[in-house]
């Protein structure tokens, strides 16, 4: 017996849940699925099904998938689409009402700026960083035109502020207006705190703490180079920046947004939707009753919001992982490593579906997208689930993270040893899914992230259009053993990487990983950055420091363009890596 519980747009959460009479949420319909389990009906012998009809779910809140709603191998629980339906779960909230602007607005004519009232939430207006326009992201407004950059002309370590040119003087400084800068394999987002104009210069200050944490971290740092030009920078988030179609402004004072709109675009048939929710689903256990046996199966996750370059700024380590505390050592060395000169304690960003304690969960053919950080999550204590023939699309940060890296105690430079396997994210497969415009948030994220990880099979994914790296994997810059083992990334296609970003990969791994395998994946088209520092710092494999224990073979790249950067004294097995590989690897890998 298979029990079906029905949700529809149309339905009421009064109602039974059949067909005829399905729920309105999908909150209620998982707590009805729990009500079954507890009572132990005899209808769940085979599982339970919610079945979600066509539409958009707007979410109050996030899904919470707890431990009294697993299932079993032979009653899961799983939440899916009605036959050729395609349902959204959304944490977003559609603008409405929209009026063509009176006044000239920075020089432009009347009529060509939109406006509307900014929403609220319990009196207060909803804060959010993106915002999309019938579906296509529209830009913050910004102080450059389209795709260009400026760089900067010199920064103060001690002092903590940095000199730019400022020729423009319509630019005023505001409240909340934000710098985004290029460095080497990340960006960051400081908020401004003052501009200092001097003739056709500026000096700009920040907020704390991003002040302190960017002028002490030494890796990776602004950029100052007479032979490959200084790190590139835009300023955003400023009512006097508001100039060109596309781009868009939350002016909090007035509780108002504007928005310039694109060609084609009519004030009467768009859809304006801004992020509010930050999680959409949290599956979470406890290391004694994880969540187990719970599927989602073609169900689309859209509209997530990323708060914290609003609140406290950004400045990434790496793979988005940002810095709470970096600095300098005076003396090098550490007891782990002779030679290291600095530390770094990192915090996690945020994900639209984060997944804690849980074993047996599965994504299948599920859709994530117009999300703000990252897709989805499997973040600690996670083992023997599976990602797969999912679409991950126009996401801020990385499609996938896997595994802890460093928790906010734990140095990153440490090799990760737990006393309790539980803790571990192992047996993981990640498989068969496309990936494709992710990273457009935090330029320095990945299509596939993988920490401290254990057991986990990485296989014929496609990745293509990321800012950075195609994948990584492993952490900590060390070759001392760790929990890592056993890793496989196999017959994966990585093309157009490294958009905005270099000293970038399509494999990229860190610290000892014995048992590890890279076989049979095929690596090509890399952008040529306008952003880079050092254009040429691009790789096809990269094995960085520490890495040892894997075996590297068949996988086809354009070139022996790869690099080998204080690996570990065991070293790695290499063979056959260039573009005389078989061609069945490439025709695999394309199909």
């Amino acid at each position: 017996m298979l029990a079906e519980i029905w949700v529809s747009p149309n339905g009421k959460d009064i109602n039974s849940g059949t067909k005829e009479s399905p729920l309105a949420t999908v909150h209620m319909a998982m707590r009805k699925a729990r009500e079954l389990r507890r009572l132990k009906d005899p209808s769940i012998k085979d599982g339970i099904r919610i079945i979600v009809m066509n539409g958009t779910y707007y979410l109050n809140e996030p899904l919470f998938v707890r431990p009294e709603d697993s299932g079993t191998a032979d009653s899961p629980t799983t939440i899916e689409a009605d036959v050729n339906a395609r349902p959204i779960i959304s944490g977003g909230i559609e603008i409405k009402n929209w009026t063509k602007s009176t006044t000239i607005i920075n020089g432009l004519k009347k009529g060509s700026v939109w406006v509307a009232d900014a929403p609220k939430k319990a009196g207060s207006l909803i804060d959010y960083r993106q915002l999309w326009v019938n579906g296509k992201k529209a830009v913050r407004a910004k102080n450059t035109a389209g795709t260009t950059m400026e760089r900067i002309l010199s920064w103060n370590h001690e002092e903590q502020t940095c000199w730019i040119p400022f020729k423009d003087k319509s630019v005023k400084f505001e409240p909340g207006m934000e710098m985004f800068i290029v460095q080497w394999w990340s960006n960051a987002n400081l908020r401004i705190k003052n501009i200092e104009v001097q003739k056709d210069s500026a000096k700009l200050s920040f907020e704390e703490p991003e002040s302190r944490i960017q002028s002490e971290h030494p890796w990776p740092a602004p950029w100052i180079s007479k032979n490959n030009g200084n790190s590139a920078y835009f300023l955003n988030n400023a009512f006097s920046l508001l100039n060109e179609p596309g781009e868009w402004y939350l002016d909090k004072k007035s509780a108002k947004i504007y928005y310039i709109p694109r060609a084609g675009e009519e004030i009467n048939s768009v859809t304006v939707t801004a992020p509010v929710l930050e999680n959409l689903v949290e599956v979470k256990g406890t290391i004694d009753s994880p969540v187990h046996h719970f599927q989602f199966k073609g169900i689309s996750f859209q509209y997530s919001n990323w708060l914290r370059p609003s609140q406290q700024g950004h400045v990434p380590l790496q793979s988005g992982l940002y810095l709470l505390d970096a600095y300098k050592l005076k003396v090098p060395g550490t007891p782990n490593q002779a030679s290291l000169e600095n530390q770094a304690w990192v915090g996690r960003p945020r994900s639209a579906v984060e997944v804690n304690y849980a074993n047996n969960i599965q994504f299948e053919s599920c859709r994530f997208e117009h999300l703000a950080s990252t897709g989805l999550d499997l973040n600690k204590g996670t083992n023997h689930n599976t990602i797969k023939g999912n679409l991950f699309k126009d996401i801020g940060g990385s499609a996938i993270n896997v595994g802890v890296f460093s928790e906010e105690a734990f140095e990153a430079h440490l090799p990760l040893i737990i006393k309790d396997e539980r803790e571990m994210c192992s047996d993981e497969v990640i498989s068969d899914n496309l990936i494709t415009n992710v990273t457009n948030e935090d330029w320095g994220t990945l299509g596939i992230s993988a920490g401290f990880v254990r057991n986990i099979t990485i296989e014929h994914n496609e990745i293509s259009d990321v800012s950075y790296s195609g994948m990584a994997m492993g952490w900590g810059w060390t070759h001392t053993p760790n929990v890592m083992q056993n890793n496989k990334i196999l017959g994966n296609k990585i093309h157009h990487y490294a958009k905005h970003l270099h000293d970038v990969a399509g494999i990229y791994t860190l610290s000892a990983q014995p048992g590890s395998r890279i076989e049979e994946n095929y690596i090509d088209k890399v952008y040529n950055s306008p952003y880079a520092h050092d254009p040429f710092l691009w790789l096809y494999l990269y094995t960085d420091e520490g890495s040892e224990g894997f075996t590297i073979k068949n996988n086809w790249i354009a070139e022996k363009k790869i690099l080998k950067n204080h690996n570990g004294p065991k070293g790695n097995i290499w063979e056959h890596n260039d573009p005389y590989v078989s061609t069945k690897i490439k025709d695999a890998c394309r199909n």
